[in-house]
Order: C-alpha cells, then sequence, then structure tokens
C-alpha cells in the first residue's frame, strides 16, 4: 500500500527513490511509537520542550476575533503531539478521534492524550459536541487526510487525484462562520518537532452551498497537500487513501 500510494502521488520518481521514501515513512513511524511512549512515561513538559512554534499569531488573531477555531491537520509527522501543542498557544482544545480498532491501543492513546489535557470527542456523533467545544472557546482539531465513506466525502484532488474527503470541516465552517487554522508538524531531529501554524482559512459567503462546501474541501486538502510535499517521508503513506472512487469521470 505504501508504495502504491507513493506511485500514485510521485509518479516521476524512479522505483529506487520511491522504494528508500517508503522505508523512511516506517522508520519515521517506529520514532513516533517511541516518542509517544516517552510523552506516556515522563513530565509533559519535557515533551514541550522539544516543540518550536512558528505562526502563533494566526491562531491569537482567530481567537482575538472570533472567540473559537477550527484546526485543519493531518496524520503528519508526530501527529499525536499536536495534542500538546495548544498548551504553548494557551488556548485550551479538543479533537475529534475515531477510536482505535484494538481496545487495548485506543485506551493507550486516550491516556496519552488526555494527559496534554486535550478534550476528546468521538468521531461518532461528533457534531454536537463539537458545536458546544466551539461554544466553550476552544480550538476544535479535525485531521482530514483520510479516505471518507461515499457518503461522508466529496471528492477533491489530492496529488492529482480525486480523493474522496470528508466534508465535516467545511460544514462546521461554513455552518459556524468560523476560520480554519492549517496546524502541521514536522520532526526536524531526533527529539525535535517543529509545529508549523498557517495563515486561516476564511469560508466565504456561499452563493451555492454545495460548491462552497466542496470548494473549501479542497483548499484545505491542497493545504495538507503542501504540507506532505515538504516531508514526504513524514505522511502515513500506508493508509488507503484513494480507496472510495468517482462513480463516474463527471464527478471529477
Amino acid at each position: 500500500m505504501t508504495l502504491a500510494n507513493l506511485a500514485i502521488a510521485f509518479p516521476g520518481l524512479p522505483t529506487d527513490a520511491r522504494e528508500r521514501l517508503a522505508r523512511e515513512s516506517w522508520q519515521h513511524l517506529g520514532m513516533t511509537a517511541v516518542e509517544l511512549a516517552r510523552l506516556l512515561h515522563r513530565p509533559l513538559e519535557a515533551t514541550l520542550k522539544e516543540f518550536t512554534l512558528d505562526g502563533v499569531e494566526h491562531v491569537q488573531a482567530v481567537m482575538r476575533e472570533h472567540g473559537r477555531g477550527l484546526v485543519l491537520t493531518a496524520h503528519l509527522g508526530n501527529w499525536e503531539y499536536l495534542s500538546a501543542a495548544h498548551r504553548l498557544m494557551g488556548y485550551p482544545a479538543a479533537i475529534v478521534v475515531r477510536p482505535l480498532d484494538s481496545p487495548v491501543l485506543d485506551d493507550q492513546a486516550a491516556a496519552m492524550r488526555r494527559k496534554t489535557g486535550v478534550e476528546l470527542i468521538d468521531k461518532r456523533g461528533a457534531l454536537r459536541p463539537v458545536l458546544e467545544a466551539l461554544r466553550r472557546g476552544r480550538l476544535v482539531a479535525i485531521l482530514l487526510d483520510q479516505n471518507a465513506a461515499r457518503r461522508e466525502g466529496v471528492f477533491v484532488p489530492f496529488f492529482g487525484r480525486a480523493a474522496s474527503t470528508s466534508r465535516s470541516l467545511a460544514v462546521l465552517a461554513l455552518r459556524t462562520r468560523t476560520p480554519i487554522v492549517p496546524i502541521f508538524i514536522r520532526r526536524t531531529g531526533p527529539g525535535r518537532h517543529h509545529v508549523d501554524v498557517q495563515p486561516p482559512l476564511l469560508p466565504v459567503e456561499p452563493n451555492d452551498a454545495d460548491a462552497a462546501l466542496v470548494e473549501l474541501t479542497a483548499r484545505c486538502t491542497q493545504a495538507i497537500e503542501t504540507a506532505i510535499r515538504r516531508t514526504p517521508a513524514q505522511w502515513l503513506w500506508a493508509h488507503d487513501r484513494w480507496r472510495t472512487r468517482p462513480p463516474s469521470a463527471a464527478s471529477l
């Protein structure tokens, strides 16, 4: 799956270069697993010292003007560390999560996330708790780089190929008039991580609600692709991102 996805994303790369990138991506996942174990078993302040932060003024401006914010992120870098980054920004945060298939791993993940002080919102039935979190002045983060079932997604370009992408973040932004702040993390060295906060994506007043939803989802997906291209070995290439296919070429 890793190699197949890399062939879709980087068709111009020689096979040996894609194989090298695949190995690097799995090495990155191994390092991430070790870092998460360390997060569980040492003071949170030690983990926060590993971070550098750039662009926090974008979050500050959104929170100052709107009193709440939506966060776009992805399974890039040590994405679980982002649950701790809100401590450096000074704002309470919530994350929409899907329970892991393994109950043991899910318990460990929940313990790690709660240690950072972030609020967890189950993806199943998330609408009401997300709206409540926004009402209480939270930053609400959604990972938008996974394949979406046909009933949940819209097709937008991702590395030059139509990818079924959850409409949830765009729906929330358009309905609540809340800006989306893209925030990504990347490993810059052993035990060193950089958090990049980007200018907000502002929902515009839609003339056509469906078109506005697709357009905003496409902008979110483009932001994710740009971040992945910066450090391609640090994305979760083993995920079947293009599994759901358009019913016809007209869907493009």
